[in-house]
C-alpha cells in the first residue's frame, strides 16, 4: 500500500501549463515572434528548461527576454490558475487516512501561495522547491531527501506526474510512478496511468470523503 503520495506541481496537482504557454505567447509577440500556445505547450510538457533552449536557439531571445516571461508569470499564474478537478478530494482523502501527500516541484514559492489560496496546504507533510537547490529531476536526490528525512519506505512511496522526469525521478529513487494525462495514453515508466484525479482512489486504496 502507498503511504507516502509525492505530486508534481505544474500539470499534475494545477493545471498551469494553458496560462504558462499563453504568457510566454504574449511575450513573444512583444519581440514580433508568432508561435501558438499549442506549439508553446509541447515545449513546457517536456520542460520549462527545455522551451527556454528551443526559443532561444530558434529565436535567439535573451535572458532579459526571460526574466520578463517570469516576472509576468508571479502574478497572473497565482490569479488566474487552479487545481485540477477533484485534486482537493483526493489530497483530503490521503490526509485523512493517516497517509502523507509531499510536493516536489522546480517552481519555487508560488506553489506554496497556491497551495494556500485554495487550501490544500494542509494537506502536505513536506515540500521540496527550486529554493532548495537539488538537482533537477529526473535526479532522485530530492526524493532520497524526503525518504531520510520522513524515514520513508520507498516501496511505499509513489511519485504523480505528468512528464517523464517526474516518473523517472520516482524510478530513480526506487519508487512505483504514477502517469497523469489528459487523454488515454500508456507510458512505459509507469506502473500506473490516469486521466482522472479520482482514478487514484482505487488505486491508493481510498474512499473519497468529501
Amino acid at each position: 500500500m502507498y503511504k507516502h503520495i509525492i505530486w508534481d506541481f505544474d500539470g499534475t496537482l494545477f493545471d498551469t501549463y494553458p496560462v504558462m504557454a499563453g504568457i510566454f505567447e504574449r511575450t513573444l509577440k512583444e519581440e514580433g515572434i508568432e508561435e501558438t500556445s499549442d506549439q508553446i505547450l509541447s515545449h513546457m510538457k517536456v520542460s520549462m528548461s527545455a522551451t527556454e533552449k528551443h526559443y532561444k536557439e530558434n529565436y535567439a531571445i535573451d535572458d532579459h527576454f526571460i526574466n520578463r516571461f517570469h516576472a509576468k508569470r508571479k502574478d497572473i499564474e497565482i490569479e488566474q490558475s487552479e487545481p485540477f478537478d477533484h485534486i482537493a478530494e483526493v489530497c483530503r482523502a490521503i490526509h485523512q487516512s493517516g497517509r502523507k501527500n509531499y510536493l516536489y516541484t522546480h517552481r519555487g514559492r508560488s506553489s506554496i501561495e497556491m497551495l494556500k489560496k485554495f487550501d490544500l496546504y494542509d494537506y502536505f507533510t513536506d515540500f521540496i522547491t527550486s529554493e532548495h537547490g537539488f538537482e533537477r529531476k529526473p535526479s532522485p536526490n530530492a526524493l532520497l531527501h524526503l525518504s531520510e528525512k520522513h524515514q520513508i519506505t520507498t516501496s511505499e512511496a509513489v511519485m504523480i506526474g505528468d512528464r517523464d522526469l517526474d516518473l523517472l525521478a520516482g524510478k530513480h529513487a526506487g519508487m512505483d510512478a504514477i502517469y497523469f494525462s489528459g487523454r488515454p495514453e500508456q507510458n512505459e515508466h509507469a506502473d500506473h496511468s490516469i486521466t482522472d484525479f479520482q482514478q487514484l482512489l482505487p488505486i491508493l486504496n481510498l474512499h473519497n470523503n468529501k
